[in-house]
């Protein structure tokens, strides 16, 4: 696995820190282990999965539905990124 380099020089996780570990995770089909590593997965690859299925197939809410997903994805980084820090510093 390629290490963090936020966390190498600032000893401080980044929001991005655990998804290696959960696309391995999720790979081997620890499906649940996956979720509980990086929260973030199920959204971001909901959302790729959506984003490539817009370029062969035309929705008719397409510009709302990649605004909904993103934000949802955002979201759930930046939440499970606080709880994270939260719960490290107490």
């Amino acid at each position: 696995m390629m290490p963090c380099l936020n966390k190498k020089l600032f000893g401080v996780e980044c929001p991005g820190c655990g998804l290696q570990r959960s696309l391995d995770l999720l790979l081997q089909g620890e499906f649940l282990a996956a979720f509980k590593m990086y929260p973030a997965i199920y959204p971001i690859i909901f959302l790729i999965l959506f984003l490539g299925s817009t370029l062969f197939i035309k929705f008719k809410h397409s510009v709302f539905l990649k605004w909904f997903f993103a934000t949802l994805t955002a979201g759930t980084i930046i939440v499970s990124y606080l709880i994270k820090m939260y719960n490290l510093y107490n």
